[in-house]
């Protein structure tokens, strides 16, 4: 099984290094909370970093949008930049940290993030940490995110390490999380949930990959002979692998695999786990004792790992990032950054010409929603701390040349007491009646969506509806009869079929970072043209999905869902309008690329998102609808046109082939493409 990147002078220096430790000393190397070995200068580190979409839990950061809210962009070649800019600001940080003579938690350079794993089920409450439902999305915004991270080959050092989790089958539910068997057929496994894991290690080589708590078809994830032999052979990967926090004493505990911690960390290093986070490999000394693991494996678990903090430069006086000035943190051209992914991100999904709005002095608007001044609804979570922030009524306030009137309306659920639904309500009503046109800002927040231990059903929810205290301030105001622009702010898909038929104009807001309320209000009145697009799909109702723990794909997301959405993945209008033409093909081996000419026939600049779909064959039993095969980002001003190539994926035309253990093969033969916006729209075939 290969375990390195090869034999050079970084693992020559681990290998003299680990040499001189004694087995006690490598073993408490293998547990994230590395302690010093002073006697061989080598200082404490804590492996534990996070780096969502910001330096995390580190104090100040740039605080960029959430993951799902960068997916909804399309733009991989801005989140490469982001990516660049995260690890400038946490080389900036960790060169200060470690004049201290070593590393505390999230002070270093070793960050797991990016989340890899698919959007399945709209109800799992850490889909916002993803890139969203489709593989091959999720694989070019990874990858891109992984090469801004790492620099790789822009120096002798890496800049810092980015992590695919979580490996894998891994999307809920959360309250089960450490005991769960996520069953997938080896078609799901191949064509879905290992697919964004295989593009990413092939375009970005990322230094590590991060084990999921739960067990795959049987097997726990950090002790998986199956897996992680598919990790290393299959999959192509020459990393480390780690284990998620307590994932390791869960095979004891909760999987009932192994009887004790000591035996959970000897199964863990011998299928290749080299780094625990959490308590067991506190017990490895003890398990070497007990026959259960060798010196050796053990020997080159603590070499793996010397291996990467001597590529980071941790041990070296010529490292070119020891430059990076602590100027770097929370700058003014990550801002800029920052407040571009913001405007991409934003997806308008209805306008019947209201937006964008007017903005005069004698405009009149009324801010309603619990979710419109909020903190959280920008940062999402795995979050920095941003030195300012301006929340969706802030950055409408700010821009309006007119009056702005604000109401809660009500809380996310509820209010405090039953009498204060009332009391929200008639403030609501109240700003309604004064304004022009009603801005209404309603959905969720971390606090409601996320990781085990979350509000409701452990982080996850239980439908997609809105709450019930929400969809009864909606109907209160639209009872006034003001036109309704609708902000949906969630890190997930809901049902707002009420919202849609009613509202004049319905945008998305994903979690968009710090700078999220400029961004929308340069969305509303018109400073730039919305062009974010879904990367999930909004269904109608709960019951389209099927049951939560099934984790079959059959019935979900856009690639095998066969009812009629709310929303189509890949769906985002624009105040301009684009037209396609001469989509052509170039054939290579197995497989094609294609161009078309985009012409932006409207009066405004615009971004267009190109999209190539390959259909489902006729007659194939198991064949997804349709699947995103290529996609680019083209910005254009009014009457400009560009050819715009559309590379596909060498894997584009694979499909999976039961007799051979559902492993992907090239199929000849005729397929049928689509070329435009979103999945459901047909422009070109």
């Amino acid at each position: 099984m290969k375990r390195g990147r090869g034999t050079d002078e970084f693992e020559r220096q681990a290998r003299e290094l680990v040499g001189k430790m004694t087995l006690a000393e490598r073993c408490s190397q293998l547990k994230y909370d590395a302690p010093a070995i002073e006697r061989l200068g080598v200082p404490a580190y804590n492996w534990w970093c996070e780096a969502l979409h910001g330096v995390a839990r580190s104090g100040v950061a740039t605080v960029f949008p959430q993951a799902i809210a960068s997916a909804a962009s399309f733009d991989d070649a801005l989140l490469y930049k982001i990516g660049g800019a995260i690890s400038d600001e946490a080389r900036a940080k960790y060169n200060e940290y470690r004049r201290f003579g070593g590393t505390e938690i999230y002070q270093g350079l070793t960050f797991w993030s990016p989340n890899i794993n698919i959007f399945r089920d709209p109800r799992w409450g850490r889909g916002h940490e993803t890139y969203g439902e489709d593989p091959y999305l999720t694989g070019r915004m990874g990858a891109a995110f992984v090469r801004g991270v790492q620099a790789d080959g822009k120096s002798k050092y890496r800049k810092a390490d980015a992590t695919l989790k979580h490996y894998a089958v891994h999307s809920g539910p959360e309250s089960l999380r450490h005991g769960f068997d996520a069953k997938a057929s080896a078609r799901d496994m191949y064509e879905t949930y290992l697919e964004a894991f295989r593009y990413c290690i092939a375009h970005s080589h990322p230094a590590a990959v991060m084990g999921a708590y739960n067990r795959t078809n049987g097997e726990p994830c950090c002790a998986s002979p199956t897996l992680v032999g598919m990790l290393y052979g299959e999959l192509g990967f020459d990393g480390y692998y780690l284990s998620d926090c307590g994932a390791i004493n869960d095979i004891n505990e909760h999987h009932h695999v192994t009887d004790s911690p000591a035996e959970s960390a000897a199964l863990a290093l011998k299928n290749g786990c080299v780094l625990n986070c959490g308590s067991a490999y506190a017990h490895m000394l003890a398990a070497h004792e007990m026959g259960l693991v060798d010196e050796e494996t053990i020997t080159e678990a603590a070499v793996r790992l010397f291996t990467e903090r001597f590529r980071l430069g941790m041990f070296a006086d010529d490292c070119e990032y020891d430059n990076i000035g602590y100027d770097a943190v929370d700058s003014k051209k990550h801002a800029a950054l920052n407040l571009k992914m913001a405007r991409e991100s934003i997806v308008m999904l209805k306008n019947d010409g209201i937006l964008p709005l007017h903005n005069t002095r004698g405009l009149k608007l009324a801010v309603i929603g619990p979710a419109a001044d909020d903190k959280d609804t920008l940062l999402g979570n795995y979050n920095g701390t941003p030195s300012s922030y301006t929340t969706i009524y802030e950055g409408i306030r700010r821009a309006c040349l007119g009056k702005v009137y604000y109401a809660k309306g009500s809380g996310y659920f509820r209010g405090d007491a039953d009498n204060w639904d009332e009391h929200f309500l008639r403030e609501a009503m109240l700003a309604a009646d004064r304004a022009d046109v009603v801005i209404m800002c309603l959905g969720l927040s971390p606090a409601y969506e996320g990781e085990e231990g979350g509000f409701g059903y452990g982080g996850d929810k239980a439908d997609i509806e809105l709450p019930q205290a929400q969809k009864k301030l909606f109907d209160a105001v639209a009872s006034r009869g003001k036109p309704i622009i609708y902000i949906n702010v969630s890190g997930s898909a809901l049902a707002i079929c009420r919202q849609d038929e009613v509202s004049s104009a319905v945008l998305q807001f994903f979690y968009g970072g710090s700078r999220g309320g400029e961004a929308i209000a340069d969305i509303i009145f018109g400073r730039v043209s919305p062009s974010g697009r879904l990367p999930v799909t909004f269904y109608r109702s709960t019951e389209d999905l099927p049951p939560f723990e099934d984790y079959s794909m059959e019935g979900r997301t856009y690639r095998y869902y066969r009812g009629e959405p709310l929303y189509p993945f890949g769906y985002g209008l624009s105040y301009t309008k684009f037209l396609y033409s001469d989509l052509s093909v170039k054939k290579k081996r197995h497989g094609a690329d294609f161009t078309v000419k985009v012409k932006n026939t409207g009066s405004m600049d615009g971004a267009e998102v190109v999209m190539l779909y390959i259909k489902g064959r006729e007659g194939v039993k198991n064949e997804p609808v349709s699947t995103l095969a290529a996609f680019r980002r083209v910005e254009l001003r009014p009457g400009e046109e560009k050819t715009v190539a559309l590379d596909t994926d060498m894997y584009a035309f694979y499909r999976s082939d039961m007799s051979d253990g559902g492993k992907k093969h090239f199929y000849p033969g005729e397929y049928s493409v689509v070329c435009g916006p979103t999945s459901a729209k047909v422009t070109l075939e």
